[in-house]
């Protein structure tokens, strides 16, 4: 028997531009997305920017090609040395999108939007082809010991709650992958959303990423 792929996680600003360019394509969702759509400010749209700006905002926002840079917005999977996969997880707050419009967290919920200490899974993406393969459910685990290092006090993520749905909607990953990083869920505030959280009360201040 053939030994299982080795899929191995690092922070967005350790690896290359052009590492991000191979998960995300260059069709589809995830390319015309590019993990902006949460990210965008009071007043702004996809309309009104080019891909290349949402480009440039994601190398930014990751730090990517930086191995000393402090801060970061995510992860990137790597499944025998390829990159297969990006994982977007940062303080709650700073996806503006997500504190100020999505109803999915907040529905039925009594929570400080403003608490940093709350950090979130907004993104799951696996490269098409490499899918099946154990990258979500190996992200969804990663997820957690990364927001811990960097002083995260609970982790949020909103998935699916069934697969039954188009492609794209999958980017925030299924109850079944959350679930078996730890994740227990807290509501569910539609038929097909669902909210779940793991506390990592034991979590200690370390750097501050996002």
């Amino acid at each position: 028997m053939e030994p299982p792929p080795a899929i191995e996680v690092r922070p967005a600003n350790e690896v290359g531009a052009e590492d991000l360019a191979a998960v995300f394509g260059d069709r589809g969702a995830a390319a015309f997305c590019r993990c902006q759509r949460y990210k965008l400010a009071p007043g702004e749209a996809f309309r009104r920017f080019p891909v290349e700006e949402r480009v440039a905002r994601l190398h930014e926002q990751t730090r990517c090609g930086d191995p000393d840079a402090t801060t970061t917005s995510g992860f990137v999977a790597l499944l025998d040395g390829e990159p297969v996969g990006w994982c977007a997880v940062e303080p709650r707050p700073a996806y503006v999108g997500l504190v100020r419009h999505a109803k999915v967290p907040w529905e039925g919920r009594d929570e400080d939007r403003g608490d940093e200490g709350v950090w979130a899974v907004s993104c799951l993406l696996v490269r098409k082809g490499f899918r099946r393969r154990g990258v979500s459910r190996a992200m969804a685990r990663a997820a957690v010991g990364f927001a811990r290092e960097r002083g995260a006090r609970a982790l949020e993520a909103y998935p699916m709650t069934t697969t039954s749905v188009l492609a794209e909607e999958l980017h925030v990953g299924t109850v079944s992958i959350f679930a078996g990083a730890g994740f227990a869920e807290v509501s569910r505030p539609s038929k097909r959303r669902a909210v779940m959280r793991v506390e990592l009360d034991d979590a200690a201040p370390h750097r501050h990423a996002g």
